[in-house]
């Protein structure tokens, strides 16, 4: 690419004012999850219409749905991430060469989880021993594993085209998306008569709902900036080794947290019943809708960090990273003042039936000790994103497992088994694992911007390539 030749509005949106471009990449991924968001608040309503017993079968399922979702989404953010710091250095070709590598990924992971998923359903909640929870748990996993190729290649190509800076099209597949799970999911469950398995027949429609116009765009109109091009391709270590390098650590970094997640259940298991695990993953689904649109600003600084990275100007990926943090600090005191007064009501959502009403002051309860730590996200997700988006993708799987599996885990175990404070240690000590490890994560963030610039300044500093 060659001064302006070849670049797409979007291209030039990630090239230029680093705010702008944070805005301008921001705002329809919030959009987008705003509406999936709709989609887990419906396919949470409607599942808890089958009783306590569903939500708790979902919740044993949810760890191993979201290590595969977080798979597809760190090998989306390592090619994200590849793409667009060869956008900033003006390399269209090795942009293209990571497309295409990453969908050659896509496939032979998709067959191993497919496999390994659909064979071990039976096995996910060995903890309730035989009974109705555990056959719906199998139920709801196969159904979910059938669907992984879909859900790798929706999570991949709407990641390539943020990282090109094609946010808007990214938005339209993943809204059609919900909006056809919404639409399916009391027709699965309740009208065909499907139960718990139909919640997840119709996340794989909906999945396959986002496939089609991607497949349309990158391989029959071909009309993004990135292309992929199978014809005379050549298997290349050093691009896999590139998309692997942040995209293993990003998918870690999801897996640790389903990993948390399993361990929180163990934790819960150890000092309550599934009504705890019901709680929990009802609660833990309240987060995930709260945090949305700080989810949605972390793509932006993925693209935005890598572009100015590719290109050397460290200037511009400090005042994008910090610009962000201030959007997102505020969005976080905002949506946490907000959830704690209106905790009730939102409880009342999940507990209106007759089988799950009694979760009811517990879930209240969740709610209103979660919250806390909204506020400070943003610095632990955005720090992440500028990691990533350089390519520094152990420096942020490390500050995610120090708030997941060593801080999280650690505490929560401490409060509620060893000091005896039963459910309410689980509840707290997620809110102090999150905030120290956010804490720790901007620290370390600041630390290498810093560390960039001085070397960028210094003498003999290189005045090409990425660092």
């Amino acid at each position: 690419m060659s001064g302006s030749s070849g670049m797409t509005a979007g291209v030039r949106t990630l090239l230029g004012d680093p705010k702008a471009a944070i805005r301008a990449l921001a705002w329809p991924m919030m959009v987008a999850m705003a509406l999936q968001t709709l989609y887990n608040l419906a396919d949470t309503i409607w599942v808890a219409g089958l009783g306590a017993d569903a939500l708790a079968a979902v919740g044993f399922v949810f760890p191993f749905f979201f290590a595969v979702f977080g798979l597809a989404n760190g090998l989306g953010v390592g090619a994200g991430s590849a793409i667009s710091r060869r956008i900033g250095m003006g390399d269209k070709a090795g942009a293209d060469q990571v497309a295409v590598h990453t969908m050659v990924l896509l496939v032979a992971v998709s067959v191993v989880i497919t496999i390994a998923g659909v064979l071990g359903a039976p096995y996910m909640s060995v903890l309730t021993g035989p009974g109705p929870v555990a056959e719906m748990t199998t139920q709801y996993a196969q159904v979910i594993f059938y669907g992984t190729i879909f859900m790798l290649f929706t999570a991949i190509v709407t990641a390539i085209l943020r990282s090109e800076g094609d946010a808007k099209r990214a938005m339209y597949v993943m809204v059609a998306s919900s909006l056809v799970n919404i639409v399916l999911d009391p027709i699965f469950i309740y009208v065909l008569g499907m139960g718990v398995a139909g919640a997840a027949w119709a996340t794989i429609v909906s999945f396959i709902a986002a496939v089609v116009p991607m497949v349309w765009w990158l391989f029959i109109r071909r009309d993004t900036y990135v292309s992929v091009p199978f014809s005379g391709f050549r298997f290349q270590k050093a691009v896999i080794r590139e998309i692997l390098s942040v995209g293993l650590p990003a998918a870690f970094m999801q897996m640790s947290m389903a990993a948390t997640t399993v361990c929180l259940n163990v934790i819960i298991m150890l000092v309550a019943t599934t009504d705890g695990v019901a709680i929990y993953s009802t609660g833990w689904r309240v987060v995930m809708i709260a945090i949305t649109p700080l989810i949605a600003i972390t793509t932006a600084v993925v693209s935005v960090s890598g572009a100015a990275y590719g290109a050397r100007d460290y200037l511009k990926m400090e005042i994008g990273h910090l610009y962000a943090i201030k959007l997102g600090f505020g969005i976080g005191c905002v949506i946490a003042v907000l959830t704690f007064i209106f905790a009730p009501q939102i409880a009342l959502v999940f507990t209106f039936s007759e089988g799950a009403a009694h979760l009811y002051d517990e879930l209240v309860f969740f709610i209103r000790v979660i919250c806390i730590f909204y506020p400070t996200t943003a610095l632990g997700m955005f720090s992440s994103g500028l990691f990533q988006g350089t390519g520094k993708g152990i420096n942020a799987l490390i500050v995610t497992l120090l708030r997941t599996i060593v801080l999280t885990v650690a505490v929560s175990y401490g409060l509620a088994v060893v000091a005896g404070w039963g459910l309410h240690g689980v509840w707290w000590g997620l809110v102090i694992g999150n905030v120290i490890g956010s804490m720790t994560a901007f620290a370390w963030a600041r630390l290498y911007t810093k560390n960039l610039k001085k070397g960028a300044a210094g003498p003999g500093a290189q005045t090409s390539g990425p660092a």
